[in-house]
């Protein structure tokens, strides 16, 4: 392993990029509306498919937006400061959304976090998970499923297109806490119970 991983420098970017990762916009923007705290409401998590619970789909696509871009922020900031920097802030990142210490470290699901942070480290990987989610999304209209099946897909193809192995492994790690956070989607799926695009109570996990 690369000693840079392990150095202060990167513990420093994995800080700052959880400090970032953790600004809960989900809940600052519903608050900043006057709809009250939206971790009262449906699954009590502060991504955009709670916001999108209180009838605001505007809310609701900014939240995903700027959930995404603070992933994608952290890995262009600490890249600017070294080759492993960038890899370490985009971790703290995903680690930050998901585990606010702001909130009690309950935050979101990660996925709008994670494809920004693919986004910054590797965008043909980014696209590799669109297009995955893209597919599954069309033949199963389930949200979460593409999700999960694209999740699966970037480090994939960030091993086909031969990234090194500390990339991949990051990757995996926030691959398999995704799929944590997404644990009640799952039992839904496999009940049936699982709100598919398009009806009423469907949205982008995040």
């Amino acid at each position: 392993m690369p000693a840079d991983i392990l150095s202060l420098p990167a513990v420093a970017a994995l800080v700052l990029g959880y400090l970032l990762g953790s600004i809960p916009f989900g809940l600052l923007l519903t608050r900043a509306a006057g709809l009250g705290d939206i971790r009262s409401i449906g699954s009590g998590n502060i991504g955009a498919t709670n916001v999108l619970r209180t009838g605001n789909k505007g809310l609701a696509a900014a939240t995903l937006l700027l959930d995404g871009l603070k992933g994608t922020a952290a890995v262009l900031i600490g890249a600017q400061f070294g080759p492993w920097l960038g890899l370490a802030a985009g971790l703290g990142a995903f680690l930050g959304h998901l585990f606010p210490v702001w909130l009690g470290f309950r935050g979101g699901k990660g996925v709008a976090t994670f494809v920004g942070v693919l986004a910054g480290l590797h965008w043909p990987s980014f696209l590799v998970f669109a297009a995955v989610w893209l597919v599954m999304a069309f033949a199963f209209r389930y949200s979460s499923l593409a999700a999960l099946a694209a999740s699966l897909a970037a480090p994939a193809g960030m091993i086909a297109f031969g990234l090194g192995w500390p990339v991949i492994l990051v990757t995996v790690v926030m691959v398999a806490l995704l799929w944590l956070r997404h644990h009640q989607n799952i039992a839904n799926l496999i009940a049936g119970s699982e709100s598919r695009i398009g009806s009423k109570s469907a949205a982008p996990p995040a």
